[in-house]
C-alpha cells in the first residue's frame, strides 16, 4: 500500500547563511536524536526491501556531466548501502524521475530535494549551475571546474537518494566535528572543505539503513555507529564423563537490536570457550565458526568444570560483547555400559 508523500528539502549555505540560521540550529539540536546516533528517519517507512528502484531523466538541462554524476550517485549508494535497502538504476519509461533545471519545489536555498511515496516512487530534482541565490551562485564542480566553493554533483545526489531510502538529516555537534559520520546532512559542504567530496553513505547512515532494512547476512558487519546488543547460547554434546573425554560444545550469536536487527544470526566473528577456574573465568579455546551464527569446540575434559562461551565487543563494528550461561560437564568413575551418553547432553 502506498503511504503518505514525504517530502524533504536540502538547504545549503555559505558562512553568511550559518549565522542567519542559528535559531533553526538550535531547533535541530533539540531532536531527539543526539551527534553519532543513527540518522533519524521518517515516518512514512522504508521503501520497499531488496528490489531496484528505477528512474527516468527529465528536464532539457541534463549534460553529459550531470547525468553522468547522477549515475555515479546511484552506483555509491547501491555498494555503500550495506543493508537490504533498494538499489537504485536509470530506465527509460520508469515511473520515477531525476531532474536537472530552473523548475524545482524546492526551498528557496535548496541545491536539491526530493519527494518520495513508499513502496517504490520517488522524484529528486537539481537546481541549475548558475542558480543565483542571496547568499551567491550555485556552482556544480563536475561542470565548473572550480578550485574552491563548488558543490559535487554525484555527493548532493546521494544525499538525496539517502532521503529516498529514509534517512532524514543527520544531528551533528555544534562545531560540526564529526560531519563525516553521515552523507545525509541539512548542510552540505563547499569544495574543498571536508566531506564536499564524499562517495559513500557514511557510518551513521549505514546505521540507519541496517535498522531499517536489516542486514544482507549473518557476516555482514554492523555499523560503528550502532550498540547493538548481543546473546549467547552454548550447548555440550556430553555433561557426564570419564576423565579424558572429548567434548564438543555449540555456540549460537544473535543480535538482540532495534527495527530489523533483533534475532539475527551473527557469523565470522571470534566466540572464545572459556573455563571457571578458582581465579575466575579463563580462556580455553577459540571456537571455530560453523553453519551460520553457530561456533563449535572440541577438548578434553579431565576434571568437573563450568563453561561458557564469550563474545568480546569487535573494535571494528558496532555489536557488544555477551555471554552464555554455564554449562556444567562432570566427570564420573565410569559410564556404565551403555556409554557417557546415557547421562545425556546439555541442551
Amino acid at each position: 500500500m502506498t503511504r503518505m508523500n514525504d517530502r524533504r528539502c536540502s538547504a545549503r549555505r555559505t558562512l553568511a547563511v550559518r549565522l542567519l540560521t542559528a535559531a533553526l540550529l538550535a531547533l535541530v539540536a533539540a531532536a531527539p536524536a543526539v551527534a553519532h546516533d543513527p540518522d533519524p528517519t521518517f515516518s512514512g517507512g522504508p521503501m520497499s526491501s531488496n528490489t531496484t528502484l528505477h528512474w527516468r531523466w527529465t528536464g532539457g538541462r541534463f549534460t553529459a556531466a550531470m547525468k553522468s554524476a547522477v549515475k555515479a550517485a546511484a552506483g555509491d549508494a547501491n555498494t555503500s548501502r550495506a543493508s537490504k535497502a533498494p538499489t537504485f538504476a536509470h530506465a527509460s519509461g520508469a515511473n520515477s524521475t531525476i531532474y536537472y533545471g530552473t523548475n524545482v519545489p524546492c526551498g528557496v536555498n535548496g541545491l536539491a530535494c526530493m519527494r518520495r511515496s513508499t513502496p517504490d516512487w520517488f522524484g529528486v530534482w537539481l537546481r541549475e549551475n548558475g542558480h543565483r541565490y542571496d547568499w551567491g551562485t550555485l556552482r556544480w564542480c563536475e561542470l565548473t571546474g572550480s578550485p574552491n566553493g563548488c558543490y559535487e554533483a554525484e555527493t548532493i545526489t546521494l544525499d538525496e537518494l539517502g532521503h529516498v531510502l529514509g534517512l532524514d538529516h543527520h544531528v551533528n555537534y555544534g562545531d560540526d566535528r564529526d560531519y563525516a559520520d553521515a552523507i545525509v546532512q541539512t548542510y552540505s559542504h563547499t569544495k574543498p572543505k571536508a566531506g564536499w567530496n564524499a562517495d559513500a553513505f557514511a557510518r551513521c547512515d549505514v546505521a540507519s539503513l541496517q535498522q531499517l532494512y536489516d542486514v544482507p547476512n549473518s557476516t555482514t558487519r554492523y555499523s560503528t555507529c550502532l550498540a547493538v546488543p548481543t546473546t549467547l547460547s552454548l550447548s555440550a554434546s556430553l555433561t557426564w564423563v570419564t576423565a579424558g573425554r572429548t567434548v564438543t560444545f555449540t555456540a549460537t550469536l544473535r543480535s538482540n537490536g532495534s527495527g530489523k536487527l533483533s534475532n539475527n544470526l551473527v557469523t565470522g566473528r571470534t566466540v572464545v570457550l572459556q573455563e571457571h577456574l578458582s581465579g575466575g573465568w579463563s580462556d580455553v579455546a577459540t571456537m571455530t565458526p560453523a553453519s551460520s551464527g553457530s561456533y563449535r569446540a572440541s577438548i578434553s575434559i579431565r576434571a568437573d568444570r563450568d563453561y561458557r562461551a564469550r563474545f568480546r565487543k569487535p573494535s571494528n563494528e558496532g555489536l557488544k560483547a555477551s555471554s552464555s550461561g554455564a554449562v556444567t560437564v562432570s566427570v564420573v568413575g565410569s559410564c556404565g555400559s551403555q556409554g557417557c551418553a546415557a547421562f545425556g547432553a546439555s541442551r
